[in-house]
Protein backbone atom coordinates (compact mmCIF):
# COMPACT_ATOMS: atom_id res chain seq x y z
CA UNK A 1 0.00 0.00 0.00
CA UNK A 2 1.63 3.61 -1.16
CA UNK A 3 0.82 7.04 0.97
CA UNK A 4 1.47 10.50 -0.34
CA UNK A 5 4.45 11.91 1.59
CA UNK A 6 1.83 13.42 3.87
CA UNK A 7 0.16 10.23 4.42
CA UNK A 8 2.70 7.94 5.12
CA UNK A 9 3.34 9.90 8.49
CA UNK A 10 0.85 7.06 11.04
CA UNK A 11 -1.82 9.09 12.73
CA UNK A 12 -4.46 7.76 15.44
CA UNK A 13 -7.64 9.88 16.25
CA UNK A 14 -9.70 9.06 18.95
CA UNK A 15 -13.01 10.68 18.90
CA UNK A 16 -14.55 10.53 22.97
CA UNK A 17 -17.40 12.01 24.65
CA UNK A 18 -15.77 13.61 27.44
CA UNK A 19 -12.90 14.70 29.32
CA UNK A 20 -11.10 12.02 31.23
CA UNK A 21 -12.33 9.34 28.76
CA UNK A 22 -9.23 9.44 26.69
CA UNK A 23 -6.49 9.01 29.78
CA UNK A 24 -9.39 6.51 31.75
CA UNK A 25 -10.21 4.70 28.15
CA UNK A 26 -6.58 4.52 26.76
CA UNK A 27 -3.54 6.60 28.12
CA UNK A 28 -1.56 4.26 28.05
CA UNK A 29 -1.93 3.65 24.31
CA UNK A 30 -2.08 7.33 23.72
CA UNK A 31 1.31 7.60 24.98
CA UNK A 32 2.97 4.83 24.20
CA UNK A 33 2.30 5.65 20.09
CA UNK A 34 3.34 9.32 21.16
CA UNK A 35 7.03 8.40 22.28
CA UNK A 36 6.95 6.22 18.99
CA UNK A 37 6.49 9.03 17.05
CA UNK A 38 2.81 7.77 15.78
CA UNK A 39 0.80 11.33 15.50
CA UNK A 40 -2.09 11.29 18.23
CA UNK A 41 -5.53 13.43 18.07
CA UNK A 42 -8.55 13.66 19.98
CA UNK A 43 -11.58 15.03 19.06
CA UNK A 44 -14.33 15.44 22.01
CA UNK A 45 -17.60 16.20 22.27
CA UNK A 46 -18.23 17.89 25.51
CA UNK A 47 -16.45 19.76 28.57
CA UNK A 48 -17.92 17.36 30.96
CA UNK A 49 -20.05 20.26 31.92
CA UNK A 50 -22.38 18.11 34.25
CA UNK A 51 -19.82 16.23 35.69
CA UNK A 52 -19.45 17.60 39.50
CA UNK A 53 -18.63 14.87 42.15
CA UNK A 54 -18.71 17.25 45.07
CA UNK A 55 -21.53 19.01 46.76
CA UNK A 56 -24.28 20.80 44.93
CA UNK A 57 -24.07 23.31 46.81
CA UNK A 58 -20.53 24.49 45.70
CA UNK A 59 -21.40 23.43 41.72
CA UNK A 60 -20.04 25.94 40.19
CA UNK A 61 -22.32 25.96 37.46
CA UNK A 62 -21.81 24.24 33.83
CA UNK A 63 -19.22 27.05 32.16
CA UNK A 64 -17.59 27.46 34.90
CA UNK A 65 -17.15 23.55 35.53
CA UNK A 66 -16.99 22.98 31.83
CA UNK A 67 -13.70 25.55 31.28
CA UNK A 68 -12.37 23.80 34.64
CA UNK A 69 -12.67 20.10 32.48
CA UNK A 70 -11.43 21.75 29.30
CA UNK A 71 -7.62 22.95 31.08
CA UNK A 72 -7.85 19.72 33.01
CA UNK A 73 -8.05 17.54 29.67
CA UNK A 74 -5.27 19.85 27.97
CA UNK A 75 -2.89 19.41 30.75
CA UNK A 76 -3.36 15.37 30.01
CA UNK A 77 -2.96 15.83 27.04
CA UNK A 78 0.06 17.49 27.39
CA UNK A 79 1.44 14.22 29.71
CA UNK A 80 -0.06 11.84 26.83
CA UNK A 81 1.53 13.60 24.09
CA UNK A 82 -1.20 14.28 22.17
CA UNK A 83 -0.65 16.27 18.92
CA UNK A 84 -3.99 18.24 18.87
CA UNK A 85 -6.87 18.37 20.81
CA UNK A 86 -10.79 19.77 19.43
CA UNK A 87 -13.88 20.22 20.97
CA UNK A 88 -17.21 19.62 19.39
CA UNK A 89 -19.02 22.13 21.86
CA UNK A 90 -21.48 19.90 23.08
CA UNK A 91 -22.97 20.03 26.03
CA UNK A 92 -22.53 17.33 28.97
CA UNK A 93 -25.45 14.81 28.42
CA UNK A 94 -27.23 16.07 25.22
CA UNK A 95 -24.96 14.55 23.31
CA UNK A 96 -27.46 12.35 21.53
CA UNK A 97 -29.82 15.14 21.05
CA UNK A 98 -28.16 16.88 18.71
CA UNK A 99 -28.43 17.48 15.33
CA UNK A 100 -26.60 14.31 13.79
CA UNK A 101 -26.23 15.92 10.52
CA UNK A 102 -24.58 19.12 12.70
CA UNK A 103 -22.23 16.22 14.61
CA UNK A 104 -21.73 14.30 11.71
CA UNK A 105 -19.95 17.07 9.74
CA UNK A 106 -18.42 17.96 12.70
CA UNK A 107 -16.13 14.88 12.67
CA UNK A 108 -16.02 14.10 9.45
CA UNK A 109 -14.45 17.73 9.01
CA UNK A 110 -11.87 16.75 11.71
CA UNK A 111 -11.22 13.73 9.60
CA UNK A 112 -10.78 15.14 6.74
CA UNK A 113 -8.43 17.52 7.68
CA UNK A 114 -6.21 15.62 10.06
CA UNK A 115 -6.23 12.67 7.66
CA UNK A 116 -5.47 8.92 10.22
CA UNK A 117 -5.37 5.53 9.24
CA UNK A 118 -6.74 4.62 12.78
CA UNK A 119 -9.70 5.91 14.21
CA UNK A 120 -10.91 4.74 18.17
CA UNK A 121 -14.21 5.18 19.71
CA UNK A 122 -16.62 3.37 22.38
CA UNK A 123 -18.04 0.40 21.51
CA UNK A 124 -22.09 0.62 20.62
CA UNK A 125 -22.73 -0.09 23.88
CA UNK A 126 -20.89 2.71 25.32
CA UNK A 127 -18.79 0.29 28.29
CA UNK A 128 -21.52 1.01 30.66
CA UNK A 129 -24.38 2.44 28.65
CA UNK A 130 -23.54 5.78 28.68
CA UNK A 131 -26.46 7.99 25.97
CA UNK A 132 -23.07 9.71 25.20
CA UNK A 133 -20.59 6.89 24.60
CA UNK A 134 -23.34 5.28 22.12
CA UNK A 135 -23.99 8.49 20.40
CA UNK A 136 -20.55 9.33 20.25
CA UNK A 137 -19.87 5.77 19.10
CA UNK A 138 -22.93 6.19 16.32
CA UNK A 139 -21.37 9.29 15.15
CA UNK A 140 -18.02 8.55 14.49
CA UNK A 141 -18.81 5.48 12.10
CA UNK A 142 -21.43 7.67 10.50
CA UNK A 143 -18.58 10.25 10.03
CA UNK A 144 -16.08 7.81 8.79
CA UNK A 145 -18.70 7.01 5.55
CA UNK A 146 -19.26 10.70 4.92
CA UNK A 147 -15.26 12.18 5.21
CA UNK A 148 -14.90 9.46 2.53
CA UNK A 149 -17.78 10.66 0.21
CA UNK A 150 -16.31 13.48 -2.09
CA UNK A 151 -20.16 14.53 -2.77
CA UNK A 152 -20.97 14.93 0.84
CA UNK A 153 -22.33 18.07 1.64
CA UNK A 154 -20.45 20.90 3.44
CA UNK A 155 -17.17 19.95 3.06
CA UNK A 156 -16.45 20.31 -0.69
CA UNK A 157 -13.51 22.32 0.25
CA UNK A 158 -11.54 19.55 1.82
CA UNK A 159 -10.18 16.53 -0.06
CA UNK A 160 -12.38 13.50 1.10
CA UNK A 161 -10.14 10.93 3.06
CA UNK A 162 -10.75 7.15 3.40
CA UNK A 163 -9.68 5.66 7.16
CA UNK A 164 -7.95 2.48 6.96
CA UNK A 165 -9.33 0.76 10.50
CA UNK A 166 -11.75 1.61 13.18
CA UNK A 167 -11.31 0.29 16.59
CA UNK A 168 -13.41 0.08 19.98
CA UNK A 169 -12.27 0.49 22.67
CA UNK A 170 -13.72 -2.42 25.18
CA UNK A 171 -13.24 -3.90 28.82
CA UNK A 172 -12.08 -7.55 28.79
CA UNK A 173 -13.46 -9.43 31.87
CA UNK A 174 -10.19 -9.42 33.78
CA UNK A 175 -10.21 -5.91 33.59
CA UNK A 176 -13.89 -5.46 34.49
CA UNK A 177 -13.58 -7.35 36.84
CA UNK A 178 -10.45 -5.34 39.01
CA UNK A 179 -12.68 -2.62 38.17
CA UNK A 180 -15.37 -4.12 40.47
CA UNK A 181 -13.02 -4.96 42.82
CA UNK A 182 -11.07 -1.68 43.41
CA UNK A 183 -14.23 0.95 42.52
CA UNK A 184 -17.45 -0.86 42.59
CA UNK A 185 -19.91 -0.87 40.02
CA UNK A 186 -20.16 1.11 36.95
CA UNK A 187 -23.58 2.21 36.30
CA UNK A 188 -25.95 4.51 35.57
CA UNK A 189 -29.95 4.81 35.60
CA UNK A 190 -31.13 5.44 32.33
CA UNK A 191 -35.02 5.94 31.65
CA UNK A 192 -35.46 4.18 34.76
CA UNK A 193 -33.58 1.32 33.71
CA UNK A 194 -30.40 0.22 35.28
CA UNK A 195 -27.13 0.11 32.84
CA UNK A 196 -24.24 -1.37 34.28
CA UNK A 197 -20.40 -1.68 32.69
CA UNK A 198 -20.50 -4.65 30.15
CA UNK A 199 -17.40 -6.83 29.10
CA UNK A 200 -16.58 -8.55 26.15
CA UNK A 201 -15.51 -12.39 26.76
CA UNK A 202 -11.97 -12.97 25.14
CA UNK A 203 -12.94 -14.57 22.12
CA UNK A 204 -14.44 -11.32 20.78
CA UNK A 205 -11.31 -9.23 21.23
CA UNK A 206 -9.37 -8.74 18.17
CA UNK A 207 -6.63 -6.23 19.97
CA UNK A 208 -4.50 -5.78 22.84
CA UNK A 209 -1.83 -3.51 22.88
CA UNK A 210 0.78 -3.94 25.86
CA UNK A 211 1.55 0.17 27.41
CA UNK A 212 3.27 -1.30 30.54
CA UNK A 213 6.04 1.11 30.01
CA UNK A 214 3.33 3.81 30.36
CA UNK A 215 1.50 3.26 33.05
CA UNK A 216 2.43 5.67 35.19
CA UNK A 217 2.07 8.55 32.49
CA UNK A 218 -1.31 7.41 32.03
CA UNK A 219 -2.20 7.52 36.47
CA UNK A 220 -1.20 11.08 35.89
CA UNK A 221 -3.20 12.26 33.31
CA UNK A 222 -6.09 10.45 35.09
CA UNK A 223 -5.21 12.47 37.81
CA UNK A 224 -5.08 15.69 35.98
CA UNK A 225 -8.45 15.69 35.97
CA UNK A 226 -9.17 16.59 39.50
CA UNK A 227 -12.63 17.54 39.56
CA UNK A 228 -13.20 13.94 38.54
CA UNK A 229 -10.50 12.58 41.57
CA UNK A 230 -13.94 11.16 43.40
CA UNK A 231 -15.38 9.43 41.04
CA UNK A 232 -12.29 6.90 40.59
CA UNK A 233 -12.52 5.47 44.13
CA UNK A 234 -9.19 5.81 45.83
CA UNK A 235 -6.21 5.79 43.58
CA UNK A 236 -3.85 6.67 46.63
CA UNK A 237 -4.53 3.47 48.21
CA UNK A 238 -3.77 1.38 45.09
CA UNK A 239 -0.07 -0.47 44.78
CA UNK A 240 1.78 0.48 41.60
CA UNK A 241 1.02 -3.70 40.84
CA UNK A 242 -2.59 -2.95 40.76
CA UNK A 243 -1.98 0.39 39.25
CA UNK A 244 -0.03 -1.52 36.45
CA UNK A 245 -2.57 -4.20 36.04
CA UNK A 246 -4.98 -1.00 35.57
CA UNK A 247 -3.32 1.05 32.85
CA UNK A 248 -0.44 -0.95 31.12
CA UNK A 249 -3.01 -2.91 28.75
CA UNK A 250 -5.83 -1.59 26.82
CA UNK A 251 -7.97 -4.01 24.56
CA UNK A 252 -9.73 -3.04 21.58
CA UNK A 253 -12.53 -4.59 18.57
CA UNK A 254 -11.03 -4.08 15.35
CA UNK A 255 -14.79 -2.69 14.42
CA UNK A 256 -13.39 -2.69 10.37
CA UNK A 257 -10.13 -2.73 8.54
CA UNK A 258 -9.08 -1.97 5.37
CA UNK A 259 -5.68 -3.65 5.28
CA UNK A 260 -6.15 -6.87 7.52
CA UNK A 261 -8.56 -9.49 9.33
CA UNK A 262 -8.85 -13.12 11.07
CA UNK A 263 -8.97 -14.70 13.81
CA UNK A 264 -5.10 -14.05 15.16
CA UNK A 265 -4.51 -11.48 17.67
CA UNK A 266 -3.46 -7.86 17.06
CA UNK A 267 -0.72 -6.08 19.15
CA UNK A 268 -0.45 -2.78 17.14
CA UNK A 269 -3.33 -0.62 16.17
CA UNK A 270 -1.69 -0.08 13.07
CA UNK A 271 -0.97 -3.94 11.94
CA UNK A 272 -0.96 -3.97 8.44
CA UNK A 273 -0.44 -0.37 7.86
CA UNK A 274 3.19 0.16 8.80
CA UNK A 275 5.52 0.45 5.42
CA UNK A 276 7.88 -2.20 4.88
CA UNK A 277 5.58 -4.76 6.69
CA UNK A 278 5.25 -8.31 5.56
Amino acid sequence: MSYSEDDSRLKLMCVFAHPDDESLGMGGVLAKYAAEGVETYLVTATRGERGWMYDDEEYPGPAALGRLREAELLEAARLLGLRQVHFLDYIDGDLDQADPTEVITKIARQIRQIRPQVIVTFSPDGIYGHPDHIAISQFTGAAIVSAADASYPGLESIPPHRVSKLYFVILNPQEYELYLKLFGDISMNIDGVKRSGIAWPDWAITTCIDARRYWSTALQAIQSHKTQILGYGDLNSLTPQQHMRLWAQTCFYRAFSLVNGGRLPEYDLFAGLRIGES
